[in-house]
């Protein structure tokens, strides 16, 4: 297998100024990504009205993405240590701009969701980039640009939403969609010329059935969780999907055990660093989005609540600004806790955070400035967490696995935010008074939210301590086919 060749014996080592902006290029790719995923929220209200189609038509261009996200992040993520991480990014970058543009020449409903569904593509930016990192950069380097790569995500949301909900208010609704498709020109532009192919291959036939397998499972699981309250949780539909993917998983993951060169490698995921990273990335995913989710409704309830503010969309997006401002902030504070005490330290501390914001949030929920300190805690354990994910991972995966690895991790995330959506919806629905004549959630509601998601975050704190320890915590060498304390290029206790 080949290894990563260090930056000096590249023969583009002369050329400091593409050194120097890697980082920034692939971070502006993951912060893309985040914002596409958050700029159609606030049209939502008026897309029925603008598109002549149903509300629950309408919803599925915030589905259509999450369900092609999860599918093709583990997708694209083998399909990059297979054939090129760098080639792959390009390709998912550019499939984003086509789905912006097909979103700013159309107002069919059918066009706006397949296009939404090519944008899901966006969703493998990150592992991509995180697994580009470590071919490329040096150690000393590769813990911070890891943990300001996984800051992106929380980053690109804060300031998608209130960037889209300025052009909506003083703009066609479409002009939105060429703004992003210009952004993410810029940035297909931006990796094509600062971002080197990685020499670290695996070499193999990709594994189509498997990947048809997932997919299918994923979906069924996916559209289940999601549209469970809208159809009924005992419903034939929903039972109907859950079955289905129980089944079309099981007969996948004995497919993955026989395959010789499968689409993930489960006997690595069997492994207790890794495993449990991935159960421990799930249970982030929820507690983290949470904060987004019930906050920015919160914030927008109105006064005759009683403990709403009545915010528009616009002023909800700059409260939830100063979280995504920690989250930059502190991306470098996590890379240094990770370096100094190892990754499973930084997703105790980060899960623990995260818990700790949920405390502020139930304690004042009224205020306007306890509610962005609350939310801006949570970014923060988010930020601490997600950043020693991925460095998980890459401790125990060889390095021709790290992008398929980490699709996978950033794929448990993305699973936990679906099921956080489904529960707080289901929280909110029950715990509902009139307010002129409609329902509206109860404070209470928005406090047994909270309360929740704060327990999931000790979940998240149990898993991680579960998590073995580093060999040697702070390491972060990269190991070099057989060397001593590894085996097979991964540390020993992997």
């Amino acid at each position: 297998m080949d290894q990563p060749v260090p930056m000096s014996d590249h023969p583009s080592a002369a050329r400091p100024l593409r050194d120097r902006m890697t980082v920034p290029a692939l971070a502006f790719g993951g912060m893309l990504m985040a914002v596409m995923q958050t700029v159609v929220v606030p049209l939502l209200p008026d897309l029925p009205r603008l598109t002549g189609a149903s509300p629950g038509a309408v919803s599925w261009m915030v589905t259509a993405t999450l369900l092609s996200g999860a599918v093709l992040t583990p997708v694209l993520g083998r399909a990059g240590d297979m054939y090129g991480k760098r080639r792959v990014l390009i390709a998912a970058l550019g499939v984003m701009v086509l789905g912006s543009v097909m979103c700013a020449l159309s107002s069919d409903i059918g066009v706006l969701i397949t296009a939404r569904a090519l944008q899901g593509a966006a969703s493998a930016v990150v592992p991509l980039s995180i697994s580009i990192l470590r071919d490329e950069l040096p150690p000393e380097r590769t813990g911070s640009a890891v943990a300001l790569m996984s800051a992106t995500v929380g980053i690109g949301a804060s300031l998608g939403l209130p960037l889209a909900a300025l052009v909506v208010q003083y703009y066609d609704w479409h002009v939105m969609f060429w703004v992003t498709a210009g952004l993410g020109a810029a940035g297909v532009a931006a990796v094509w010329w600062a971002v080197r192919e990685s020499p670290v291959r695996e070499p193999g036939r990709f594994d189509l059935v498997g990947a048809l397998g997932l997919a299918v499972g994923l979906v069924c699981l996916l559209l289940g969780i999601v549209e469970g309250g809208e159809w009924g949780w005992g419903g034939a539909r929903v039972l109907g999907l859950f079955v289905g993917a129980v089944a079309v998983l099981g007969l996948w993951w004995w497919q993955q055990l026989r395959t010789r060169q499968p689409l993930v490698d489960l006997r690595l995921v069997a492994r207790p660093r890794v495993g449990l990273s991935h159960v421990a990335a799930l249970l982030t995913g929820f507690a983290f989005y949470s904060n987004t989710l019930v906050t920015a409704q919160l914030v927008q309830a109105p006064e005759a609540t009683g403990y709403g503010l009545g915010l528009s969309i616009a002023e909800t997006g700059l409260v939830l600004l100063p979280g995504g401002l920690a989250m930059l902030l502190f991306s470098p504070v996590s890379a240094r806790v990770s370096a100094a005490f190892g990754p499973r330290v930084t997703l105790v501390v980060g899960t623990s955070v995260i818990a700790l914001g949920y405390v502020v949030r139930i304690a004042d929920s009224r205020e306007l400035w306890m509610i962005i300190v609350g939310a801006a805690v949570v970014s923060v354990g988010t930020t601490l967490a997600y950043s020693a994910l991925p460095m998980l991972i890459l401790r125990a995966v060889p390095p021709g696995q790290t992008a398929s690895a980490n699709g996978v991790n950033v794929l448990m995330r993305t699973i936990g935010q679906a099921m956080c959506s489904a529960a707080v919806v289901a929280v909110l629905v029950r715990h509902t008074s009139p307010v002129d004549g409609a329902p509206v959630p109860t404070l209470h509601g928005y406090l047994l939210a909270f309360a929740m998601a704060g327990v999931v975050a000790l979940l998240a704190c149990t898993a991680a301590l579960t998590i073995p320890r580093d060999p040697v915590a702070g390491d972060t060498r990269r190991t070099r086919g057989r060397t001593p304390g590894t085996r097979d290029g991964v540390m020993e206790g992997a």
